[in-house]
């Protein structure tokens, strides 16, 4: 499998588009103003115990208190509490050594929040889910630190292999290098990425991420709740991190400086994928070129369309999201039973990636076709949960029941991604009337000739395409169009743009730095 990982910088954020073998999979945006983030650590202040809901709402400077449960504590959760005041107030120079602190017993898991939180205590917390909505920040005490190889958990001693592994001996092999390098009162995950390295590989990350622990450390020292502690990686470098394999063979960037730190970072993580980062610079807009918007407008919507013709039908409501399969115009024989097994197998892969695209999540209700034969069922439950095996979110497929529905569950980190694929025209505001060609011809020229008598030179026009066409189409070499008689009259030559992404009297000019004159 190909993976492709295009990333498209814009004021607004950045928006990263993942594909496999050419189709689009997950789509993310982090906002340039965002500040919350999954896996961020802050220094949050106890503001209220709700004993009703075994939960506590926590101050971490977000408009709305985030959310603790007793059951997102973590048992080292009065270790966690020891540390941070230990840490905050902290007066030796290099800190106090973290191999000899001394844990705490773990508490309960039927216990109460007010047992363990009582007198609205500082304590370090970490971001679960992000803002929703009108909610705040889904926390978490159970503090973790995703490395590419390992993920190391302060307060406790456990090694633990990932179950993805299936060889037997590679666990009892990774089990004892990290048994044998694990520094005092931390405990490692080993991640499924670490299958096949060696003892070097494995103890570089885990120091790197001593080092981060360190540094947390550092930063509680002096620290005033609310205050963020540490941030995550930003969105470019953590899927990186955590999806980087041979699979992978392009990565794309339209700035200069997001290419330059994905490629430092490369450059420490992978040396030998170092060449698959590049940057583009080719005028057109990045997702464009890459048909990634191209495959958003077909993805996004209501009705979802598949190659033979069959369609879903994705509805949302408060409590679960339903899809519906339609066979459409699709018959492969003259068997009922092999057109509706083909038709479920087609919805299903495509499904598998609307859920990750989409970032569905809680209880999804999939209305297939009715299929009589145990046997189809079977093979159709067998194809879903192989479709979904890519997915990174936690997810559970049940069985189809006897009303022939089948129920996943998936697990929700971030708000869902929605995209309106149909909107009002900007243009005309719905009335279905624009200006004719001719007057918008007349105020580019009014424009064009203001920036000529202004010293512009190397002017570039970004049009729609239709307009592209009207502007550019003439005789042989494009004499007789209307860019041939504006490079004949201000004795300049004017290039000519198309950009799908706007509307049909959309322009702008650009100078031959690629920077937009602002007229």
């Amino acid at each position: 499998m190909n993976k492709e990982l295009i990333i498209n910088a814009t004021p607004q954020g950045v928006e990263i588009a993942l594909l496999e073998d050419k189709k689009l999979v997950e789509l993310h945006h982090e906002k340039a103003d965002a500040s919350f983030a999954v896996g961020d650590l802050y220094l949050g202040k106890v503001k209220k115990l709700i004993p009703g809901l075994n939960a506590a709402f926590v101050d971490v400077g977000f408009e709305k208190d985030a959310f603790l449960h007793y059951t997102d504590l973590s048992p080292y959760a009065r270790s966690l509490l020891k540390f941070t005041q230990q840490a905050m107030n902290d007066t030796t120079p290099n800190g106090f050594d973290f191999g000899t602190f001394q844990v705490e017993p773990e508490i309960v898991k039927t216990g109460k929040i007010n047992e363990v939180l009582n007198g609205k205590p500082h304590i370090l917390v970490q971001i679960l889910k992000e803002p929703i909505a009108a909610k705040g920040p889904r926390l978490s005490c159970e503090i973790s630190l995703p490395g590419r190889f390992v993920v190391i958990t302060p307060f406790n001693d456990i090694v633990a292999v990932s179950r993805k592994i299936h060889s037997s001996d590679e666990r009892k092999r990774l089990q004892k290098i990290v048994e044998a390098i694990k520094p005092k009162n931390f405990g490692v995950i080993v991640r499924t990425a670490a299958e096949g390295k060696n003892t070097a590989e494995l103890h570089e990350d885990l120091t790197e991420l001593v080092a981060t622990w360190q540094t947390i450390k550092h930063n509680l020292k002096g620290a005033v709740a609310p205050a963020k502690i540490l941030s995550e990686q930003t969105k470019t470098t953590s899927m990186l991190r955590d999806l980087l394999n041979e699979d992978f063979n392009k990565i794309v960037i339209n700035d200069r400086n997001i290419f330059n730190d994905t490629k430092s970072y490369i450059q420490r993580i992978a040396p030998d994928k170092i060449d698959i980062v590049s940057y583009y610079h080719n005028g057109s807009p990045i997702f464009d070129q890459f048909s990634v918007t191209k495959q958003v407008k077909a993805a996004f919507g209501k009705t979802v369309n598949l190659p033979s013709g069959a369609y879903l039908i994705i509805e949302h409501t408060e409590a679960l999201h339903v899809i519906d399969v339609n066979s459409g115009y699709k018959s492969v024989s003259n068997n009922q039973e092999q057109n509706a097994l083909e038709t479920n197998l087609e919805a299903a892969e495509e499904i598998a990636r609307q859920l990750r695209l989409r970032d569905l999540g809680g209880i999804i209700v999939v209305d297939f076709i009715d299929m009589k034969l145990p046997d189809n069922k079977r093979k159709l439950i067998e194809a879903m949960e192989n479709f979904m095996r890519t997915d990174r979110a936690k997810h559970a497929v049940l069985p189809i029941s006897k009303f022939g529905l089948m129920q996943i569950t998936r697990q929700r980190m971030k708000p869902e991604v929605t995209i309106n694929t149909q909107e009002v025209c900007p243009t005309c505001n719905g009335t279905g009337k624009i200006s004719s060609a001719l007057i918008l011809e007349d105020e580019i020229e009014k424009n064009l000739s203001y920036l000529i008598n202004h010293q512009h030179k190397d002017l570039i026009l970004a049009v729609h395409p239709i307009m592209h066409a009207y502007l550019t189409k003439g005789g042989f070499m494009g004499i007789g169009s209307r860019q041939w008689n504006w490079r004949w009259k201000y004795k300049q030559k004017v290039r000519i743009r198309a950009n799908t992404n706007y509307h049909l009297t959309e322009f702008h000019f650009f100078d031959n730095q690629e920077d937009e004159i602002k007229l």
